[in-house]
């Protein structure tokens, strides 16, 4: 399959073009600097050109393809402005995809965040939430799921709220950062809230094994922890580190700060039973040992 991958670069975008590579894929991925290109192409990928604002592109790059992996996400500054800027660009991005693949069958898998649910261990039959201030990347994906009805192979990839490689990415990876930047490896809350959690490695294969055979409208969730206390995460960050572990406001860490307050455990019973998915790196407590002061 030529596969068309938005992303390629990323934490989990780098490992999904790998993996689809070593699986017999031919990857033709966009790439929007000279630096994404080159590593792109010494990956053993093709390269389109381009942002994720030029529809006209990923058009081109959906029409030359036999499937796509959207994994690309914009930056946002951390402000609700910048958020919701990025959360435009992602609805706009998703909807020219899926119009491209209409009445083709052929297969787009996309990303987004295992669900928040009150009270209990999300499951794949949990909806998204379509509020909040993550809710409109909710609502583009369940547009694009429901173009299942429109011949289009559409499901997405959930990822728990920390993808992590060698003690970097996700809400963990916030944490080293603010931790560096304020000299104290703060948590928000009372830090018994748990994240979901997997190695980047592990959620590169889901999104190869949902683009291969995961059925139209479906969700899937690359989860390989269903959680570990946030207390546990900042010990390990501050041990690391040599900094104090403190609570800090849920204000320090922006827009997010209400989101990674939330006690949010995931579970992936479903995933591994149906795609036969098999998660084999290290967990997240055990990468963070990897971070360097």
């Amino acid at each position: 399959m030529r596969v068309f991958v938005t992303g390629g670069t990323g934490t989990i975008g780098a490992p999904v073009v790998a993996e689809l590579l070593a699986h017999g894929h031919a990857v033709l991925a966009l790439a929007r600097s000279d630096r994404s290109a080159r590593m792109l192409e010494s990956a053993g990928a093709e390269v389109l050109r381009g942002e994720l604002a030029d529809l006209d592109v990923l058009r081109s790059g959906v029409a030359k393809a036999d499937g796509v992996v959207h994994v690309a996400f914009g930056h946002a500054d951390a402000t609700p402005d910048g958020l919701a800027r990025a959360m435009d660009e992602e609805t706009a991005v998703l909807a020219a995809l899926g119009a491209e693949l209409v009445g083709t069958d052929r297969p787009i898998v996309t990303a987004s965040g295992t669900p928040w649910v009150a009270g209990k261990v999300a499951t794949e039959a949990d909806p998204l939430d379509t509020g909040g201030p993550v809710g409109a990347r909710a609502r583009a994906v369940n547009a694009l799921l429901d173009l299942a009805a429109e011949g289009v192979r559409s499901s997405v990839v959930r990822i728990p709220r920390t993808a992590h490689r060698d003690g970097q990415g996700g809400f963990a990876g916030l944490l080293v950062d603010q931790a560096r930047r304020s000299g104290v490896a703060g948590y928000p809350g009372d830090g018994t809230q748990r994240w979901p959690a997997v190695h980047a490695l592990d959620a590169a294969a889901l999104f190869r094994l949902a683009l291969e055979s995961a059925p139209a409208g479906t969700s899937w969730h690359a989860v390989d922890e269903e959680g570990d206390a946030v207390l546990d995460i900042a010990t390990v960050i501050g041990r690391r580190l040599g900094l104090p572990v403190a609570a800090v406001p849920e204000e320090d860490f922006g827009p997010f700060g209400a989101i990674f307050a939330m006690d949010q455990p995931a579970s992936s019973a479903h995933t591994r039973e149906a795609l036969g998915w098999r998660p084999t790196h290290p967990g997240l407590l055990a990468d963070l040992e990897n971070l360097q002061p």
